[in-house]
């Protein structure tokens, strides 16, 4: 059976093999843009994605390394016709993520 977010299926796939991610939370968004003039036409349902990444790859690393490092895993997705349109990225170190969580419950 074919899945119905094969986009969104590899995205996960290659995220997972490039990072080794703790946490990987991947939201498709594309419903919230399709009404821009740029998604005229575009039959996909899978355009717009927001995605939070949490890897030891990104340790020593600013976030627009860490977002380089993401948009060259979909080099080939955004160049595609009707393909992935846009990235919102949340990239963080597990320890990052640790300082977050005890921000919170202060």
């Amino acid at each position: 059976m074919a899945s119905m977010t094969p986009l969104e299926d590899a995205m996960r796939d290659k995220i997972a093999h490039a990072f080794t991610p703790s946490t990987l939370i991947i939201r498709n968004d594309s419903h919230k843009h399709a009404h821009h003039a740029a998604m005229e036409g575009s039959t996909s349902k899978e355009t717009h994605f927001h995605v939070t990444i949490v890897s030891d790859s990104f340790e020593s690393k600013m976030q627009p390394a860490r977002h380089r490092m993401v948009y060259a895993l979909f080099k080939e997705e955004m160049a595609r016709e009707g393909g992935l349109h846009a990235l919102q990225l949340k990239t963080k170190t597990p320890a990052e993520e640790q300082r977050e969580k005890e921000k919170e419950k202060a």
